[in-house]
């Protein structure tokens, strides 16, 4: 009978690595697809807009743009050549899963930059229109840029960089490329097509990416907390814990006007997954009372890491 109970045990035990395991390939797969379509987006942003405005970037991107605005040579060697060099930092000091990560971004980003057709000035915006390309240029490559590090990837070069200031430092990803990226996009002015108004193009794409890459990554990562007031609290703290994979804590409390005690349901979860507590709330108790406001910051287990020097 015993030994009955242990092999039942040891079933159960390698069915849930199973599970864990089957879980986690499942993540990896899914993260790998959003680094692949945010680097989509990204050069599509760079062959539809930017480059055919002769509009400068930051990163080695923008340093391959400017190669290319100079000799001609395509931006896809230039691209992949300096990537080459910056990945053997990246193994030394991010880790070897990023690392893993950046040499297939960097892999698909070459790719996207070697198939995608580079549009004529005046395809998608006026000719003339530098401003407005470098307005929507500045967004779609932000927001591919925040959905490859929402999925833990990156492009390489100066996002190696960020990648490892903001692994030690609390600093945005987008202000630190933002820093990275001033002196690539000024140095625009000794080439031939330099000009005061090309690095001001340069700047307002590269100050409208890094803002586009903070509002994509914190608008994800955004915390709420919860306080619901009802009668049915285990059956909603049990649902929350079960549907929306959350911790609760209840505290109890007391109506000041009815003198009654009082349970309170305590919940901290990401903004993106207050719809499902809202509904878990009202298909058990429609008269719940609840409290809803924004968290600057949480961290700990499901949460962001505390970072120190």
């Amino acid at each position: 009978m015993t030994e009955n109970k242990h092999n039942f045990s040891s079933t159960a035990a390698i069915g849930d690595n199973v599970k864990k395991i089957t879980k986690r390939t499942w993540i990896d797969v899914r993260e790998y697809v959003f680094i692949a379509l945010g680097l989509l987006l990204y050069a599509g942003a760079w062959k539809a807009f930017l480059l055919p405005h002769q509009i400068t970037g930051g990163g080695v991107t923008g340093i391959g743009a400017l190669v290319y605005y100079a000799t001609g040579v395509p931006i896809s060697v230039t691209y992949f050549s300096i990537n080459a060099v910056l990945l053997l930092i990246a193994i030394r000091t991010v880790g070897l899963k990023f690392s893993l990560r950046t040499i297939y971004g960097v892999a698909i980003l070459t790719f996207f930059f070697s198939v995608l057709p580079q549009a004529v000035a005046g395809t998608f915006v006026g000719k003339d229109d530098n401003f407005m390309a470098c307005v929507i240029g500045g967004l779609l490559s932000g927001a591919g840029v925040g959905i490859v590090f929402l999925a833990n990837g990156s492009s390489g070069g100066t996002d190696i960089i960020a990648k490892v200031v903001n692994k030690y430092r609390n600093v945005t990803l987008g202000r630190i490329l933002l820093y990275c990226d001033v002196l690539i996009i000024c140095s625009s002015y000794f080439l031939k097509i330099g000009s005061l108004e090309r690095i001001v193009y340069g700047l307002t794409a590269m100050a409208i990416s890094t803002i586009a890459v903070d509002m994509v990554i914190n608008g994800v990562r955004q915390s709420v907390q919860f306080f619901i007031f009802s009668k049915e609290y285990e059956a909603i703290a049990t649902r929350i814990n079960i549907d929306v994979h959350r911790g609760v804590t209840i505290l109890d409390g007391m109506g000041w006007y009815s003198k009654e005690p009082v349970k309170v349901i305590t919940v901290i979860a990401r903004k993106n997954e207050s719809i499902k507590i809202f509904r878990i709330v009202k298909e058990i108790d429609p008269n719940a009372f609840i409290s809803q406001a924004s968290a600057i910051g949480v961290y700990g287990e499901g949460f962001d890491v505390i970072k120190s020097k």
